[in-house]
């Protein structure tokens, strides 16, 4: 269970529609340093694309996505559902942007179980 919480913490960022997701969109770093994700429109959705993950990271892969419905909730903060189609999980997710720092939140079972995870832009 909590492979599947990260899976959504390590994955996740979102936006609405290109003009709100100018500032999110693009590559991002895990603040851990074992994964980077490239965040882009897929369809009517957003989706945050694994393009690289260190070697010996379990339960994780590159090319593995997060296909996210997120709606602006304040001025950088967006939240709403996601769903990892790798572990076939729905889950909540809040994400915040600063500039070229972003934080996630990816919660399970009603918000009893919640990971946060720290990103840096990568130019």
């Amino acid at each position: 269970m909590r492979a599947m919480i990260g899976a959504i913490a390590y994955l996740a960022a979102a936006f609405v529609t290109d003009a709100q997701a100018a500032g999110i969109e693009g590559q991002w770093a895990r603040g851990d340093g074992n994964a980077k994700v490239r965040i882009a429109p897929c369809g009517s959705a957003i989706c945050a694309t694994n393009t690289w993950i260190k070697p010996g990271t379990p339960s994780e892969k590159a090319g593995d996505k997060l296909v996210m419905t997120i709606k602006p909730s304040e001025e950088g903060v967006y939240s709403g559902e996601a769903f990892d189609p790798q572990r076939d999980l729905n889950y909540r997710i809040t994400v915040k942007v600063d500039g070229d720092r972003m934080s996630t939140r990816g919660c399970v079972i009603a918000g009893l179980i919640c990971r946060d995870v720290d990103w840096t832009r990568i130019r």
